[in-house]
Formats: structure tokens, C-alpha cells, sequence
């Protein structure tokens, strides 16, 4: 076996589009190397997108749009239940992740975004007990390696595989979390095909 090239990077991911920045200042999970300029600088995805958290950036969405724009990124929004629908709707993003929980004005929510045309993706169905009876299948449920494997909480997606278009993500903080591996595992044993969602992130 040869050996790689020194500091060569590995083959990039098809697609994450849920990575958070320093953006989201009030995570305490987000560490402050965390930027859009070292997410762009590692580009550790062909179709790359950073999905802060709506109600961190709502008061400086100007300055977060630009930021993601300048380092040609897909720009997103992680959306935390329907209270904050309508101000997501009013932003210009390219897709939102989003928090649904087993409350009926949610899956409206989710269903508001979804007839936005924009992608609505369900993030963390497992942890917030979202009942996937109820979305519409507008949506995509997203399969992440900070949740999902958990408790192997997974195999409760096996009876949606067919209702649902699946994405892979990261939901990266720090930028050691940003890779698939637990996530990819986990859609390969369901049988799962990845959607994806635009063509480049190049803007």
C-alpha cells in the first residue's frame, strides 16, 4: 500500500447542509474556531451549506447572509418550531432544518416551510419525538451524525424509508464534527438513497 500524500484531504462528501458557526453565538456546543471561513477553508463536502440557528442570527441575518454568500456556501436556516415560521418565511434562504416536535401547530409549520418551495428539512425526529405519521411528506427527515445513532433510535425511520427523501448531515459545531461516518452507516442498514439538494454550492 502506497502511502497518501502528506496533509491530503479525503474525498469530499456529496452534500452537508447542516453545519453550524459562530453565527450561532448562544450554542455552547459551537467553539469559536468554528467560522465560515475554515467551514469553506475544509469544503469537506461538494454541496456545502451552513444552517445557523434563526433565532441567534435574526437581528444580524444581513451580516450572516453576506458572510455565507462571500465564501460561496448554500445558506440556511435551522428553524425551532413553529414560532418561528413566519419569520424564516420572510428571510431569503435556500432551505431551512427544522425542529419538529409532537405539536400540532409544528407539523404546520413544517408544512408552511415545505409549500415555500424551498427544502424543508426534518431534523432530529428521534430526540424531539416528532410522530413522522404527521409530516407531509413535502418534507425530508434528515439523518445526522449527532443524533442518530443514539440509543439506535434509527430504526424507528425503517417504516418511513419509502414515504420520505432522506438527507445526510453532520449538525457540525466544532470543526472536528465535520464528517458522516455514524450518519451514512445508519442510512446504508436502512437502505436509504440520499436526495440531493442542489448541484453545487458553488453560487
Amino acid at each position: 500500500m502506497s502511502p497518501s500524500p502528506a496533509g491530503a484531504l479525503p474525498a469530499p462528501l456529496p452534500q452537508d447542509l447542516h453545519v453550524h458557526t459562530v453565527f450561532s453565538r448562544h450554542d455552547g456546543a459551537v467553539v469559536p474556531e468554528q467560522t465560515v471561513e475554515l467551514v469553506a477553508g475544509i469544503r469537506h463536502a461538494r454541496v456545502l451549506g451552513i444552517s445557523d440557528h434563526l433565532e441567534y442570527v435574526a437581528d444580524e441575518f444581513a451580516e450572516y447572509s453576506r458572510t455565507v454568500r462571500a465564501h460561496r456556501l448554500r445558506l440556511g436556516l435551522e428553524v425551532n418550531g413553529a414560532e418561528w415560521v413566519g419569520a424564516a418565511l420572510d428571510l431569503p434562504v435556500d432551505y431551512y432544518i427544522y425542529h419538529c416536535r409532537d405539536r400540532a401547530e409544528d407539523y404546520r409549520g413544517a408544512e408552511r416551510l415545505a409549500a415555500s418551495g424551498r427544502p424543508a428539512i426534518i431534523a432530529h425526529p428521534q430526540a424531539l419525538q416528532t410522530d413522522l405519521e404527521r409530516v407531509s411528506p413535502a418534507c425530508l427527515i434528515e439523518i445526522n451524525n449527532r443524533y442518530a445513532w443514539r440509543e439506535q433510535g434509527w430504526r424507528a425511520l425503517a417504516p418511513y424509508v419509502e414515504r420520505f427523501r432522506f438527507v445526510i448531515g453532520s449538525d457540525a459545531h466544532q470543526p472536528h464534527w465535520l464528517n458522516q461516518t455514524a450518519a451514512r452507516f445508519i442510512a446504508r442498514e436502512l437502505g436509504v438513497r440520499e436526495t440531493l439538494l442542489f448541484e453545487n454550492s458553488i453560487l
